[in-house]
């Protein structure tokens, strides 16, 4: 698969796309979904925008959003924020914003925040709070500290003031501080 992706001709494409297809093992669609994404550039990215859409395989729709992410295709990050916001499976969505924390930092914010405020999932807002903690730069920090202190769900509070607790950020400390102050 390696040398496939590798190879310069388009005839690479087309053989990939073919082992990324439906109705291929999953584990041979796994492989050419993830050097479609590392290796194929416009052609892979094409490939993966049209497998996040309409694939059927949960599994495969994930596997592709990590390809997208290693993608140098700047479309790739509109992609994942697509599927971060519409994806039908509540763990595709989750990880899109996991890998969206990753790769697209400051455009990656809206996206999180979204999720946060509007996925009727709880536990993918808990993976957006996860992905506020990821951002590069301890960015999430103040975002985080906003969570903790008015989101309305209190399990998205507690997984914000956890990691909050975890980023040895003096902010966090300073937010601590002022929530246990009598």
């Amino acid at each position: 698969m390696t040398a496939i992706a590798l190879h310069a001709d388009a005839a690479a494409d087309d053989a990939l796309e073919r082992f990324a297809a439906a109705g291929q093992p999953e584990p041979l669609r796994e492989k050419a979904v993830f050097w479609l994404g590392a290796a194929r550039g416009r052609r892979g990215y094409d490939v993966l925008h049209r497998i996040v859409s309409e694939d059927a395989s949960d599994r495969i729709r994930e596997k592709a959003i990590f390809a997208l992410s290693i993608s140098k295709e700047p479309q790739a990050v509109d992609t994942m924020i697509a599927v971060a916001r519409n994806d039908a499976s509540a763990h595709v969505r989750g990880q899109a914003l996991f890998w969206l924390a990753q790769k697209a930092g400051k455009k990656a914010v809206g996206a999180i925040s979204d999720a946060i405020d509007r996925d009727p999932d709880t536990e993918v807002k808990k993976k957006a709070v996860f992905a506020l903690q990821q951002l590069p730069g301890s960015e999430g920090v103040p975002m985080l500290i906003q969570v903790a202190r008015a989101n309305r769900n209190p399990a998205v509070r507690k997984q914000a003031m956890f990691w909050l607790g975890q980023s040895n950020d003096p902010r966090a400390l300073a937010f601590f501080e002022e929530v246990l102050k009598p």
